[in-house]
């Protein structure tokens, strides 16, 4: 390795582990918000509706599909955060492996990932809040709780903005408490639940296909792991605030990948239970958890749910728009955005000009956006940057096989390629309509770029950027 490239490489990691973001995070931590990001909407709501209109039964070999596509990505997801550990998740890995142009149309589709999740869990938070008060003899007229103008999604966004200005660790402490309640009531829900369990429920484990491609049979199964991967959607989020941790290179493995193995297991347990206990067709329903309550003798346990649901989607918010907000702070490193999503609070040292603006937008799309339409978006958006991610492990381990890896994805290329593979097959099985809205927003994206992006970038002879040194080191002879 040159002597240049030696002293790129000094730069990078005084960069990250000297920059203006606090490191407060260890491994639970990461872990935690692993856990608090994946534990959300996708299990507290589009359970019921994945088995009731697209698998069945068998909706838990659409969820070990969207597992074994997530665990392989999860690898290369390791591999890049131990050896770029700055904030910017595939954003930063694009940047490094493939270049400025896909970089930025990573970071773009990003938003659709953490922005736009953090909107569908605002719609899925204020359906159980809605629940809840209803349950209480408080109700909430429809006209402040349903788009176009759901009040409560849009105030509930608005607080984990003051949570994630106020700082990280604080915001990370919260999470783990919250993580710790709702992986409780989860287990709980499995343990108690077990033992009604009908059999008969889970038979045809997969139910006819209807004569439409995604409702049941095995197109529905595939339809259903491309619905469903929404509820794992999370473990990269971890990567995000790798500048925020205190050892990166070997704990983000250990976040990334402990969170995605805790997160399966429980998920298979849970999507076995609800629908072994409710009929897969009556599961249509914005809490179908609290369906599956009503179906047992523990009715005293349904308002520990949606509490629990409550409690867990504020959670998943606050970890999403953490991570969209230091996607945004690395993009304006890089001149990608204007300088002010890089502006750190003297006191707090968040981002916190990213954060208001980016919660605020957030917060109207919560309120005017229904969550059918926001849940498939989300998807197809996260798919496409796993898919890009995968592919620049394998770009890497050519352009530098040399690079000092602290963790290494196993079976290269065959992984890569596995996780790579399996996103793919999940985005097919998408609707076209929302291939039609991901085409739409990358163009905009691109659009964008040309005219402001492209222009305002810092080249990579600037010292400022992180990114560029990234690449300058990259782009060396191996020793």
């Amino acid at each position: 390795m040159s002597l240049w490239t030696r002293k790129s490489l000094d730069a990078l990691h005084r960069d990250a582990t000297s920059g203006t973001l606090r490191r407060s995070l260890g491994p639970w931590n990461l872990t935690a918000l692993g856990i608090g990001s994946i534990i959300g909407t996708g299990i507290f709501v589009l359970t019921g509706t994945a088995a009731s209109m697209n698998a069945g039964p068998s909706l838990i070999l659409s969820m070990v599909i969207s597992a074994v596509g997530c665990a392989f990505c999860g690898l290369c997801y390791a591999e890049f955060a131990s050896m770029v550990p700055v904030a910017g998740s595939a954003y930063t890995y694009a940047y490094a492996t493939i270049g400025e142009l896909v970089a930025w149309i990573i970071g773009w589709d990003l938003i659709l990932e953490y922005a736009l999740s953090v909107a569908t869990v605002a719609v899925g938070w204020s359906g159980y809040l809605v629940s809840l008060l209803r349950d209480l003899g408080i109700p909430l007229s429809a006209d402040i709780t349903q788009a176009p103008f759901n009040l409560p999604a849009m105030l509930v966004v608005l607080l984990v903005v003051v949570l994630l200005v106020i700082g990280i660790k604080e915001s990370a402490d919260t999470n783990t408490a919250l993580v710790l309640v709702k992986a409780c009531v989860l287990v709980v829900f499995v343990i108690g639940g077990a033992r009604f369990v009908n059999h008969a429920n889970l038979t045809p484990f997969i139910p006819p296909n209807t004569g439409h491609f995604g409702e049941f049979g095995w197109s529905g199964v595939l339809r259903g792991a491309g619905v469903m991967f929404f509820a794992y959607i999370g473990f990269d989020a971890v990567s995000t605030a790798a500048q925020e941790a205190r050892n990166p290179a070997r704990d983000m493995p250990v976040g990334i990948l402990g969170s995605l193995a805790i997160c399966t297991v429980l998920y298979i347990a849970v999507a076995f239970v609800l629908v072994g206990i409710v009929p897969y067709s009556r599961l249509n329903v914005p809490d179908p958890l609290a369906v599956g309550i009503d179906a047992t003798t523990m009715t005293w346990f349904k308002p520990v749910i949606k509490c629990a649901a409550l409690l867990g989607l504020f959670s998943t918010m606050l970890v999403q728009l953490l991570g969209q907000t230091r996607v945004f702070y690395s993009m304006s490193q890089d001149g990608l955005l204007p300088r002010a999503f890089a502006a750190v609070h003297a006191r707090f040292r968040t981002p916190h000009v990213s954060t208001m603006v980016t919660g605020g937008v957030v917060a109207l799309v919560a309120g005017l956006t229904p969550i059918s339409v926001l849940g498939q978006l989300v998807s197809i958006g996260t798919l496409l940057a796993f898919v890009l991610v995968s592919i620049g492990i394998i770009i890497l381990r050519r352009t530098a096989p040399d690079l000092q890896r602290p963790f290494r994805t196993p079976g290269v290329p065959f992984v890569p390629i596995a996780g790579a593979l399996i996103c793919l097959a999940q985005m097919i099985g998408l609707p076209i309509a929302t291939w039609m809205r991901l085409m739409t927003w990358l163009a905009i994206g691109l659009v964008i770029y040309f005219i402001y992006g492209r222009r305002h970038a810092h080249p990579n002879g600037e010292v400022a950027p992180v990114r560029s040194d990234v690449r300058g080191v990259l782009s060396q002879p191996n020793m």
